[in-house]
């Protein structure tokens, strides 16, 4: 099972960008899809976007979509997500996730619960 680490969250001006990090550790991490998830509180956790165990696929959240870019580097076996013209919404907890799989099918890898592996989540704060 591959271990997962995430960085990059802090307090961020509503317009700003953040970029995330995950790096993962154990596994073969070319066999894994990746997934960013995130948290607010009070609600559920939610999907925000997935890439493809070899980065040809990539696929976002409609809440997300054009202000997102996720993507890995199979050598350094981490997995970015950029965002860009942050709201106050983006605020929430934000966590790396790992499957093992070779099945690219959106209604599964945009559950929580395909996911083998999470990080411990790092935390994005948009300010007005």
């Amino acid at each position: 099972q591959v271990q997962l680490v995430e960085s990059g969250g802090g307090l961020v001006q509503a317009g700003g960008s953040l970029r995330l990090s995950c790096v993962a550790s154990g596994g073969f991490f070319s066999n894994y899809i990746f997934g960013w998830f995130r948290q607010a509180p009070g609600k559920e956790r939610e999907f925000v976007a997935a890439i493809r165990w070899d980065g040809r696929n990539t696929n976002y959240a409609d809440s997300v979509k054009d202000r997102a870019t996720i993507s890995r580097d199979n050598a350094k076996k981490s997995v970015d997500l950029q965002m860009n013209s942050l709201k106050p919404e983006d605020t929430a907890v934000y966590y790396c996730a790992a499957m093992g799989s070779f099945t690219w099918v959106r209604t599964v890898y945009t559950l929580p619960k395909a996911y083998d592996s999470w990080g411990q989540g790092t935390q994005v704060t948009i300010s007005s």
